[in-house]
Parts: C-alpha cells; sequence; structure tokens
C-alpha cells in the first residue's frame, strides 16, 4: 500500500485511527478520513497532525458525497457501521440504512471512481445470526462478495472482499474499556455469563491482517484470522488479580446476544480454504476450486467440510495473557487506575 491513496469510511472510531497510525507508518500516499462525527475529526486532525490526513464530513447514506469523495482512491477499506447490538436491536432500519444500504452506495460509488479496491470489515455476529446487528453485517457481506459479479471489466477493474473478526481488545464498546471505565467511576463490573466466548485478537494483529488482506485479495473472498478466543470467567479472574477490591454484579446476557461466537459454519467450512496464517472462504459463483489453487500457486488447502471454527472449541487465551493485554491498553490509552 506504500504511496497508493486510501480512504478509511468511518475513519475516526478506534479501528480506523489504529489502521491509520499504521499506514502511515508504512508511508502511504494520502490517506481521507471519512466520517459523520466532527468533534472526533478535529481531535484527530490535532493527535496525527500529519499532512497527508485528509478529513471529509460525509455519511455512507449519501451516495453522493460517496462519490466525489473516492474520486482518484486506489483502496477503499470500509470500517463505518451502527455496532451497538441493543441499540440496533431497538432501532433495526436505522442499521440496515446504515449498514445494509450504506454498503451498497460504498460499492456504487467505488465502481463509479474506479477505485481498485474495497475491503470491508465483517464480524464473527454475521455467521449464523441471532441479531438484528450480525444480519445486517451478513447481508454487507454478501453485497461486497458478490458485486464483482455484476461490474463490466472492460469499464471498471474494482476488486471487492471481505475480512470477517473476532472481538479485539480496545474496541470502542468492547468487554475491556467497558470494564476499565467501570472501575474508574468506582463501579461494580457488570457480567453477562462466564459461560460466554468470545474470538479475541489484538489490535496490532488486526491491523495487519487488514493490511495483508487488502495488499493480497484476489476478488469476492472473506477472509478471517487463524486467532485464540478468552471465556467471560477468564476475563472476570484476570480483572480481579488486577484489581483486587472488584466489585462484580451479574446481568444476564443481554437481547440478542449469543454464548458462543462462530466464524465460519458447517455450511461455509464447504468453500473454506486454509492460507496459512488465516482461512479463506471463496464465493463458488464466482471463481471454481481450481481457480482458487492456480489463484494462489498451490499454497493453500481445502477445510474439512464438517469442521466448524467456533470461539466454543479452540484455544483459550490464559489468564496471564488476559492480564498482559488489560495492561497494554492501559499504557495506550493512558487510563491509570489505582489498585
Amino acid at each position: 500500500m506504500k504511496k497508493q491513496k486510501v480512504l478509511i469510511t468511518g475513519g475516526t472510531g478506534s479501528l480506523g485511527q489504529a489502521l491509520t497510525r499504521k499506514l502511515l507508518n508504512i508511508d502511504v500516499g494520502t490517506i481521507r478520513i471519512l466520517s459523520r462525527n466532527e468533534s472526533k475529526q478535529v481531535e484527530m486532525e490535532e493527535k496525527f497532525d500529519d499532512k497527508r490526513l485528509r478529513f471529509l464530513i460525509g455519511d455512507i447514506r449519501d451516495k453522493e458525497r460517496l462519490e466525489k469523495s473516492f474520486e482518484d482512491i486506489d483502496i477503499v477499506i470500509h470500517t463505518a457501521a451502527l455496532k451497538h447490538v441493543p441499540i440496533i436491536e431497538y432501532n433495526p432500519f436505522e442499521a440496515i440504512k446504515t449498514n445494509v444500504m450504506g454498503s451498497q452506495n460504498v460499492i456504487d460509488a467505488a465502481i463509479t471512481q474506479n477505485v481498485k479496491k474495497v475491503l470491508c470489515i465483517g464480524t464473527d455476529k454475521s455467521v449464523s445470526p441471532l441479531n438484528t446487528y450480525g444480519a445486517t453485517k451478513l447481508l454487507m457481506e454478501k453485497l461486497f462478495i458478490t458485486a464483482n459479479n455484476f461490474i463490466n471489466k472492460e469499464k471498471h477493474d474494482v476488486n471487492f472482499s471481505a475480512v470477517r473478526l473476532g472481538n479485539f481488545f480496545g474496541s470502542s464498546g468492547s468487554v475491556i474499556p467497558k470494564f476499565i471505565e467501570q472501575i474508574k467511576n468506582g463501579k461494580a463490573i457488570t457480567v453477562t455469563s462466564n459461560d460466554m466466548t468470545r474470538f479475541s485478537i489484538t489490535m496490532d494483529q488486526t491491523l495487519d491482517f487488514i493490511i495483508d488482506c487488502a495488499n493480497n485479495a484476489k476478488q469476492s473472498e472473506v477472509y478471517i484470522p487463524k486467532m485464540k478466543a478468552y471465556d467471560m470467567s477468564s476475563i472476570v479472574n484476570a480483572f480481579q488479580n488486577l484489581f483486587p477490591s472488584l466489585e462484580i454484579r451479574n446481568v444476564g446476557p443481554r437481547l440478542g446476544e449469543k454464548f458462543h461466537e462462530v466464524l465460519f459454519s458447517h455450511d461455509e467450512a464447504r468453500y473454506a480454504w486454509d492460507v496459512g496464517n488465516k482461512f479463506m472462504i471463496s464465493n463458488p459463483d464466482s471463481i471454481t476450486d481450481n481457480e482458487v489453487i492456480s489463484a494462489y500457486e498451490g499454497k493453500i488447502k481445502k477445510i474439512d467440510a464438517d469442521k466448524e471454527y467456533s470461539s466454543e472449541n479452540i484455544e483459550k487465551m490464559s489468564i496471564k495473557e488476559i492480564e498482559k493485554q488489560i495492561q497494554q491498553f492501559q499504557q495506550e490509552t493512558d487510563i491509570n487506575i489505582q489498585k
């Protein structure tokens, strides 16, 4: 991605800002940050103070604004979304307008402006979705991996792909910053269920994965990183070790919340491949198995057809590993809590 022009939708979010810093360090050409929140843009501009950054106020619901923003862009990384499960359950059509219709606007604008590559950021909640958020992110993925089928390749050379991530430590609304904020304010931490499990990936791993996929994506794939998972009881134990006077309040699962997450299901395993440090799900409507093998020069193998990649049945992070991630998050965010 050196010297290339990149646009990040939702670029003032925690992932967008971390990705921006990473891209600036690898000598990207220009980064355009498109988001709705002017206050966050002002804060981000002051924090980064880099002439390669451009800040654009806009909403992915506005296709005309996207088309103007995408002019002369090489790569679009689409992170913008409504993400908070309970709020989306209460306001489902607003999530459809942003996560689904907004994503189609991103696709249409990228085709119009001849963007070279477009990568959308998905979630494990899109697999067999229980909640509206997961359903909208599943539809976003489907729009992206089928978009290549409808492009006139003589006029437009655009490739669309997706990545499907688990939870990463420190993301907005996730359990680590939530617990730290509660402790900082002298409150008990609110635990949904000790039996819940979630995939886990560090921010650095996430950024490396996204950049790798943006550089090497072919077309119509969904890429999935190989990760560990954690269970909620280990998270609670890690916080108790770091903050011995911690109070805990059990509140039960939230509306639409799963006990375990799946990054690909038994059904998707038929189209899943092991690509070394990641998995890839191909789109059989766009590419045959032989074409996949050829595209990856044979450095790829098919997944067992009955495999399911679930946070329940993969290697779990140790309590010590979780403690280290909590401490690293505190250092990165300059949050100092007295024990």
